[in-house]
């Protein structure tokens, strides 16, 4: 009997849920392994071991150089002068919301190089 992967995801597509969890105990059971996914060592992401797709970068605090923080700050947002600092002198403050992994780690070095204590969320 050859393999149709086809047959079988037609199958699984008609079958209840609970047909579905009486198939996955089957198979831990006839091939000694576990259905759950592996968990991760908690990370500055967030520590529920579930990878995130975006972040919320905060300003936790500025630090002693507050100028170059506003000002990069108003390079990050794109905002006026008045709001960057607003933003900076009620840290902690978001600076970007629903921002990508690679967008929020630039946003928090370009912070950071600047003197400011930055948080991803």
């Amino acid at each position: 009997m050859a393999f149709d992967k086809d047959a079988i995801i037609a199958s699984l597509k008609e079958a209840s849920i609970s047909d579905l969890n009486d198939l996955v105990k089957a198979i831990e059971d006839e091939f000694d392994v576990s259905a759950a996914a592996p968990v991760a060592v908690a990370g500055a992401a967030g520590g529920d071991g579930a990878a995130k797709d975006s972040f919320t970068v905060e300003l936790t605090e500025p630090g002693t150089a507050k100028v170059k923080v506003i000002k990069a700050v108003k390079d990050i947002t794109g905002s006026g002068l008045k709001d960057a600092k607003d933003l900076v002198d009620n840290a902690p403050s978001v600076i970007k919301e629903d921002a990508k992994e690679d967008e929020a780690n630039d946003i928090k070095a370009k912070l950071e190089d600047a003197g400011a204590t930055v948080t991803l969320k």
